[in-house]
Formats: structure tokens, sequence, C-alpha cells
């Protein structure tokens, strides 16, 4: 059976996401030793893929999470009602000094030659609290879902984060929705409590229960214990190292249908090529490769994966999920933030071959 043939047509919400959010404060190119002010946007691994599809795609989202009752935690909160987010919340209460928090990650630009850098306060992290029986799945799932989605930073947070993450795919793929993982392996997050050897014993019991998987070689290789490619690739564009890690990956978990990942070459910080691959159903596709001028590249992973997703209930052809998925990626790293300001009628423009000139 395909993932098609086997997604529910219909449901109260056509994607739910199991995460933490985060606000990422973001000084531009301006470094962080040297700034005086920055921007602050709602982010996310899990609920940037909810916010993409509400509100570039018009589905109907949800996300799980917590959230403290404090004004970053009111700020964030009218930031999911902004992108169209349907919200179920586990409240937690600021006790005015310490927390818990709405965790923080620290992000400049760079610009150039300079790398962006990257760095987080997640002390006490309400999200890192969730745990098993915090949330009434039978509820949650009443409507209808047809996707739950959830990703490897919410599962580095903490030892109960994983298995929260399994107890929901497990609930989920009962009341008949698909279920998919973006591995998003972070060596930072989890060599707090454990590192490679405890991550891949937590992902590899939630990987068993996903029909959608995304990460590339370096994901599969740390996240699962894949082993690497005997012949390295061409170039970071060349999918056959990934592709050719597939057969590892059904031979341990063969319930999966779909495999995907963003292939980057990163020139410079403001110019990379872009291009992504999926196996999907026994096949792999490619996308075409653009070159991208970058703004801020925080976020195209999400965004891909949003709009492959968006393809794939939409009962798009593979190639065209592939090629929505890559295209919304492309564009959502020219704005602003970790979540979309584009539309789907821009995205099906740029993934048909549609160019950057003037639209009168």
């Amino acid at each position: 059976m395909t993932l098609n043939q086997s997604t529910p047509i219909s449901g109260s919400l056509d994607l739910l996401s199991l995460g933490a959010i985060v606000h990422r404060v973001d000084p531009g190119v301006v470094p962080f030793h040297k700034a005086n002010q920055w921007s602050i946007h709602v982010s996310g691994g899990e609920f940037n893929v909810a916010a993409n599809l509400a509100n570039c795609f018009h589905l109907n989202t949800g996300i799980v999470t917590a959230m403290v009752d404090y004004p970053i935690g009111e700020m964030i909160a009218e930031r999911v009602r902004a992108m169209g987010v349907r919200p179920f919340y586990k409240h937690f209460v600021h006790n005015g000094v310490n927390g818990p928090n709405m965790a923080t990650v620290y992000s400049d630009r760079g610009y150039g030659v300079r790398a962006p850098v990257v760095f987080y306060n997640r002390c006490n992290e309400a999200g890192a609290l969730l745990k098993p029986g915090d949330f009434n799945w039978d509820e949650i799932l009443s409507g209808g879902v047809r996707w739950l989605h959830s990703g490897g930073i919410f599962a580095a947070l903490s030892e109960t984060t994983g298995e929260l993450i399994i107890e929901a795919m497990k609930a989920a793929r009962a009341a008949g929705a698909r279920t998919s993982f973006d591995l998003n392996f972070r060596a930072k997050l989890w060599n707090i409590w454990g590192g490679e050897s405890r991550a891949q014993s937590v992902v590899r019991r939630i990987v068993e229960n996903v029909d959608v998987l995304v990460g590339n070689e370096e994901d599969l290789q740390l996240g699962l214990g894949i082993s690497g490619p005997k012949v390295a690739g061409k170039s970071k564009l060349d999918p056959s190292v990934f592709l050719g890690m597939i057969d590892q990956v059904l031979e341990k978990y063969p319930q999966i249908k779909v495999v995907a990942t963003t292939l980057r070459e990163v020139h410079s910080t403001n110019r990379h090529s872009w291009s992504a691959v999926a196996w999907i159903d026994g096949k792999a596709y490619t996308a075409p490769t653009a070159e991208l001028d970058v703004y801020d590249r925080v976020g195209g992973g999400d965004g891909f994966a949003s709009g492959l997703f968006y393809g794939l209930l939409t009962g798009e052809k593979p190639q065209d999920a592939v090629n929505l998925g890559w295209a919304h990626g492309a564009l959502l790293t020219t704005f602003p933030g970790d979540t979309t300001m584009a539309n789907v009628d821009q995205v099906r423009a740029f993934a048909g071959g549609g160019s950057a000139r003037i639209q009168r």
C-alpha cells in the first residue's frame, strides 16, 4: 500500500505537530557581541511545519506543546494564533524568577564569508518537562487527524520528551493517522544528557512508528546509526550518497514509505545551490537545482518538509510533491524569520519553473 492510499482523506486536522515552541532572537547581520537590538521570531521545528501548512497552504493544523503563562508565552501564543495553528497546550506558571521558561535561541544571520552563529538558553525549559500522560490523545485525536509530525530536536530535550513522541505516534497510528519525523540531529542538545549512543537508543524506538522520515546522510548516521557511504559524493548536491543509504533504512524500518532530504551546497552565507531528493514508495525523485540568494537560511529545511507534506496530503504526484517542498524551502530563505511569508501560488509558480521577474 502506498502512502497516499493509506493516508486518511479527511479529518478535523490535516496535520498535528508535537514539539517545543521557542523564540529566536535575531540581530540580523550584526554579531551578537556588537548588537544593541534584535528581532524576535517564534519558532520550533515542529511548529514551523504546522505554521507553514496553515498559513501558506491553507490546511488545518495544530500544535501540541508546552505554554508558560507569562509575557513571553503570551507573545508566542499570539503568533500561534496569527499563523492559524490550533494549540493544545499544557500550561505552566512562571515563578517570576527562574521559570519554567519558553526557550530562547540566539542566531545571528552572518554575511558573506562569515557564517551564522547559533546558541541556546534552554534552561528550565517548559517543553523539556513534557512527559507521557500529559495529554489526552483520545480526546485530541477524536475529531480525526490525518498526519502527526514530530522531530529530533524535541526528542533531544530530555529523557521524557522522546517517550512522549512514542506515546503520541502509537496513539496516532492506532487512530489511522500517518506519522512523520524529522531527525534533525543536534549534538549540542544530546550531549547534555547522554550523547550519540543515547540519542540512537531513543530515536530508533521513535522511528519504529514512523511512515515518513526526513533527514540527511549525517542525520541517518548520527541519529539512527546507519553506516555511512563507502564512496564520497561528487558534491553536496549529489543524491547518490543519500539514496545509497535507503536500503539500510528499510532493512531496519520496513514500514517507512518516504525518506527525504534537502541538498545544499553553501558557497557563502548568502549564496547556496539548493535541491532536494526523496525516496517515495520504492522510487527516487530529485528536484531541480536552484542558485539561491539567501536572506535568512533558518527554517529552509522545515519549509521543504511543509511543501512535501502538502503535496503528499493533497494527492500530488510524487515528483510534484518533492518540487513543491523544494520550491517552498527556497522561498522561505528569502524572508526574515523561521516561518513562511509565501503564498501557495508563489510556491506553485516556482515549482513549475517560475523566475524572479516582476509580477504585474
